[in-house]
């Protein structure tokens, strides 16, 4: 999906769930960005594609939510191949959200209170991972409590397909949900339902996090980046750990070697198939590993290849 500046929403890809409105139950694939049409009228400034569904924020602080609403599981009780935009209904009717972002049947969104930020997850509630201390869906958006309780003020969230993550004022990291592979960070492979900062980054101020199906990276205020959790998606510390899962943060050495200062890190929302990672710098340098067997890394491979475990410069400058 692409959101211009203008608020209008473009999109295009495989249509199996309607998640790319215009569509039908029947999956098919568009090819072409589309404009859709049904968020007219919604001045979009951010969209998140879950599985099953679709959201998008509006300059106003609303989320709206498209297909996936059976039962009221996104705050709106219609049918799942629904392919109208509803807002979610609940507390953040008329609360300004910031943020949004997507995972597996559940979303989370970051809200401004009068106190501070706050963090609020609606959804699929399996392997703990809206936060509440127990594995409940919610069909209405629930303020995650906990991160107060830990003193914790949220300035940015991240949905994996299992497991959540946000980033403090402080730098804090806390995770929670599924721990699988070690993708929490705390040492073990253990569920958390309710977030726990991650010790291991005592030393690190995080300013963005990002997480996949069973991977999480981290990048500090110094550019670094740290990564754990499923070695089968390409962690970035090269050939001879690509497959490798740590249970506690690492620094990616490969990228720190490149002397440039990380901003931004986005993966695929996989464990195992065609998983790779893109990190962009703050000189506008893109780098890529990971799978590349169908060209997502931007750059040819030898014959005898289908990944990068190492990161390598794609072609391509975005300063």
């Amino acid at each position: 999906m692409l959101v211009t500046e203008l608020g209008q929403v473009y999109a295009f890809g495989k249509d199996t769930y309607s998640e790319l409105e215009p569509g039908s139950p029947a999956a098919k694939a568009i090819s072409t960005p589309r404009l859709v049409e049904s968020l007219q009228g919604i001045f979009v400034v951010q969209t998140a594609i879950g599985n099953y569904f679709t959201a998008v924020l509006s300059r106003e602080g609303r989320v709206y939510t498209i297909s996936w609403g059976s039962d009221a599981k996104l705050g709106h009780g219609t049918d799942h191949q629904d392919q109208k935009p509803h807002q979610l209904k609940g507390p953040l009717e008329h609360v300004p959200v910031v943020q949004i972002a997507a995972g597996y049947c559940y979303l989370l969104a970051l809200a401004y209170q009068p106190s501070g930020m706050a963090v609020y997850s609606v959804g699929c509630g399996l392997g703990g991972k809206l936060g509440h201390g127990t594995r409940m869906d919610e069909r209405y958006p629930r303020m995650i409590d906990h991160l107060h309780q830990l003193n914790f003020k949220p300035i940015a969230v991240a949905a994996g397909a299992w497991h959540a993550a946000v980033v403090g004022q402080d730098g804090r990291v806390c995770t929670w949900g599924w721990g699988r592979y070690g993708c929490l960070g705390h040492g073990n492979e253990e569920c958390e339902d309710l977030p726990k900062v991650v010790a291991a980054l005592g030393g690190v101020k995080a300013v963005h996090v990002a997480t996949g199906d069973y991977t999480t990276f981290v990048v500090a205020d110094s550019g670094d980046v740290y990564s754990f959790g499923c070695g089968e998606a390409s962690l970035g510390h090269g050939k001879a750990r690509h497959h490798e899962n740590l249970l506690s943060p690492e620094l990616v050495l490969p990228l720190k070697q490149r002397q440039e200062k990380v901003v931004q890190i986005s993966l695929t929302n996989t464990e195992t198939c065609n998983a790779h990672t893109l990190a962009l710098t703050q000189s506008g340098r893109l780098y890529a590993f990971g799978a590349g067997d169908k060209g997502q890394l931007g750059m040819e491979l030898l014959n005898d290849e289908n990944e990068r475990g190492m990161p390598e410069l794609v072609d391509i400058n975005l300063g």
